[in-house]
């Protein structure tokens, strides 16, 4: 886990290009390498040690002339060295290496083989690719300045004021100067006919099971962030046995506003059950509206829900680095999956459900993922999540919709899930967490939270300025107060078109409020749909 940052092309100040990379230093806080190749290109690496502490410094060179950058964990590397590779010579035991090696036996065509979360850059004298997970778990923006120069950086930092246009790269693509942009990732479930297999709880038990085995690889420790929530919980148990059976004890982590904030209460009682090591941390609502500047710097978006999210994740993450930590597994993924939001009981049609959980999964680069990796990478930890695994996608988004969708729900969103960890004979979890209703992480942290964040921002907002947003804001123009007042200071570090182009805001279907807070949904236990509708002006 790590910031990575390559130019491809001729002429750019080393020195600038070291203050460019140390601009993401956060990402990797524990060594900084930087790379001229023959051919004049550049190559930097911010790294956060994992795996291979003392030899895996980046970037990496291959058996010849290529050379790597890698930001990510490749959980099959040590499968691919005895296998495919097993005539290479490596430099290090690093997981990142074998990309490099991928590269110089197959060319471009080697994403697929990978089975992990990662960015990369491969520079090979003037040709290189660069390449991205299938879910965009790890972040990755290319761009190009006014002399033709390419970019490629873990975040926007580096690149904004270097480049003429930039975006996103897109997940599950690879890039060549040669080949342009090319989907190497083409599952079938994204022909919503194809979802036609039978329910099989055993199977998504013991898939999951495995996927975070996988995530379990690491030479430091691991924790768990544990809301409370089904999804958190599922993976905190799973992990949980897993450690069990080489005689460990897992560290979890949770946050509130207090003690009795809903989702402390709730991981209090998984942790209990499971026998954790127990960490609860809590954040006042002032520390939280003190920080909303650097966090917006530090996530690069403007997307309500992410940054109410982002925020208690923000303090939880700096508690857990604090204490020598520096992997967590953490649950998203799973609403999408398996249609968790609340809006999901108002789909028209089971077409239209299963439409909605692909739209929603191809589309998680933009919102939780981006979250759950740049409010943790803001203090150096690096966060796995063991539902986005590739196959226990193919498996659980290829099952019938009828199956996720019940005909009554009674509170029980991703209800075959629940039902595959519905093991009376030795449970995964207490039933009242089991069986829990879906909370917004930014909700579940204590209701008042988002209540007092609508009111500040819309103290500082008048009904003036958000009339004339849209002449400040023509593209995405905010229409709630909350919304212009976090626009106001992304655009403050961010005032590129192609910044703004970069975000895409997360809005819940099928339900006439769309604030995304859950109580905005009339089935929430704790429904005020009016949230949204909260209008404080000065």
């Amino acid at each position: 886990m790590c910031g990575i940052l390559a130019i491809i092309g001729k002429g750019k100040d080393q020195e600038l290009v070291k203050q460019l990379s140390k601009r993401m230093s956060h990402r990797g806080p524990d060594e900084s390498d930087l790379h001229v190749t023959e051919n004049g290109h550049i190559l930097s690496h911010e790294r956060l040690s994992i795996i291979d502490l003392h030899s895996g410094r980046q970037p990496i060179k291959g058996t010849s002339t290529a050379y790597m950058v890698h930001n990510g964990e490749i959980y099959n590397h040590q499968e691919l060295r005895d296998g495919i590779l097993k005539n290479h010579t490596f430099r290090t035991k690093s997981d990142s290496e074998v990309i490099v090696h991928l590269y110089e036996e197959f060319g471009y065509d080697f994403l697929d083989k990978l089975d992990g979360d990662f960015a990369f850059v491969v520079i090979d004298g003037d040709d290189y690719i660069a390449g991205r997970d299938p879910m965009g778990v790890k972040p990755l923006y290319y761009g190009m300045d006014e002399r033709g120069r390419m970019y490629f950086s873990s975040e926007m930092k580096p690149i904004t004021d270097q480049c003429k246009t930039f975006s996103t790269f897109p997940p599950g693509h690879f890039y060549t100067p040669k080949t342009g942009f090319v989907k190497y990732y083409k599952p079938e479930y994204d022909d919503y006919k194809k979802a036609t297999n039978e329910l099989d709880l055993t199977l998504i038990r013991e898939t999951l099971t495995e996927a975070t085995r996988k995530r379990l690889m690491s030479d430091v420790p691991i924790g768990v962030l544990l809301s409370g929530g089904l999804d958190s919980s599922l993976t905190s148990s799973i992990a949980s046995r897993l450690l069990k059976e080489k005689g460990k004890k897992l560290h979890s982590f949770s946050i509130g506003l207090d003690a009795d904030a809903p989702d402390a209460k709730a991981a209090r009682k998984v942790a209990e059950f499971l026998g954790t090591e127990h960490h609860e941390v809590h954040f006042t609502i002032e520390q939280g509206i003190k920080i909303l500047d650097k966090l917006v710097w530090h996530l690069e978006t403007y997307d309500v829900t992410s940054i109410r999210a982002s925020t208690p994740m923000y303090f939880l993450s700096k508690a857990i680095t604090d204490m020598g930590i520096k992997v967590v597994l953490s649950g998203e993924g799973a609403d999408e999956i398996f249609g968790g939001y609340l809006y999901f009981r108002n789909a028209p049609s089971t077409e239209d459900f299963q439409k909605e959980t692909i739209e929603r999964v191809q589309k998680l680069f933009t919102a939780d993922l981006l979250r759950a990796d740049k409010s943790t990478m803001a203090h150096g930890l690096e966060a796995r999540v063991p539902f986005l695994d590739k196959a226990f996608l193919d498996l659980s988004m290829l099952i019938k919709p009828e199956e996720k969708q019940p005909k009554t729900y009674d509170g029980k969103e991703k209800y075959i899930l629940r039902k595959a960890f519905d093991t009376p004979d030795n449970p995964y979890l207490p039933d009242e967490v089991l069986w829990r209703q879906k909370e917004q992480f930014s909700d579940g942290v204590g209701y008042n939270w988002i209540d007092q964040l609508i009111e500040y921002c819309g103290s500082k907002v008048s009904d003036e300025e958000l009339e004339i947003a849209k002449e400040l804001f023509p593209y995405n123009t905010p229409t709630t107060k909350e919304a212009y007042f976090y626009r106001t200071i992304f655009h403050k570090y961010y005032p590129q078109q192609s910044a703004a182009e970069t975000v895409r805001k997360w809005i819940p279907k099928w339900q006439e409020n769309q604030d995304p807070s859950g109580r905005a949904n009339a089935a929430h236990v704790k429904a005020d749909i009016e949230i949204a509708k909260v209008d404080v002006t000065v």
